[in-house]
């Protein structure tokens, strides 16, 4: 059964993250984010009336070129401000969320249900005694950190992202369907340089599950994309408490 503070909960979570990203240069922004994070990891499925299923049929929508098609995933928007947004992403068993960006953006993920596996790059300069992209890319290429490859539970605390540290990432529902609570801060905006570009790691696709990459962290090569075919995001209605800010 839902908390009897849950209403609050997500409440006071909404509002410390404006708190928090009103001011992210400010000096009081790391104890504010270390208490949203606090606050991110009480959150559990039941308290946003959430039970485990992948998206449902209501979100393929009736537009094309995927009219009627349940997608892959689906986003149930909670609320928005000009600092920060709030959502939830349900992904069907197996699902993927391609590898992206979030330029200039801060990030928490909190896992609701189910299990993700989460890998996690940097974008790094350009350097000249870096050895050449490979042969087979095809559009343009950036140096990139493949730092970690982890599995979230429910159990797990926030996975975080900043402009610098983490900031690329591919979301795989593991053994079911899986949901996550999701605060992007700023909000895409692709009319102030934060547009979602979408990327392939060159050395071959990211291992899939039982296999670890060797030797992480290690540089790799990525090439920007479009976003992959049989890729997309529909929307449904979030069903949990209000959120006034």
């Amino acid at each position: 059964m839902p908390r009897d503070n849950m209403a609050s909960l997500i409440q006071r979570v909404a509002r410390q993250a404006r708190i928090t990203f009103r001011s992210p240069a400010g000096p009081t922004f790391g104890e504010n984010l270390y208490r949203l994070q606090q606050l991110l990891d009480e959150v559990r499925a039941e308290d946003l009336h959430l039970a485990p299923r992948g998206p449902s049929a209501t979100a393929a929508g009736g537009g094309l070129p995927w009219s009627g098609v349940v997608p892959p995933v689906s986003y149930m928007h909670i609320c928005e401000t000009e600092s920060f947004s709030m959502g939830v992403f349900l992904l069907r068993s197996g699902a993927c969320i391609p590898l992206h960006d979030h330029p200039g953006m801060n990030g928490m993920l909190k896992v609701l249900y189910g299990t993700l596996r989460i890998a996690c790059l940097d974008t790094l300069p350009p350097a000249a005694a870096a050895p050449p992209p490979p042969a087979a890319a095809a559009g343009p290429c950036h140096r990139a950190l493949y730092r970690s490859r982890q599995h979230y539970t429910p159990a797990s605390p926030p996975c975080l992202l900043s402009p610098h540290t983490d900031n690329l990432h591919q979301i795989d529902a593991v053994d079911g369907p899986a949901a996550f609570l999701d605060i992007l801060a700023p909000p895409y905006d692709p009319q102030h340089g934060r547009d979602c570009h979408y990327y392939r790691l060159l050395e071959g696709p990211l291992p899939q599950a039982g296999a670890e990459p060797p030797g992480l962290p290690r540089e790799v090569w990525l090439m920007e994309t479009p976003q992959a075919a049989d890729f997309w995001c529909g929307g449904e209605p979030y069903p949990g408490p209000r959120v006034c800010l």
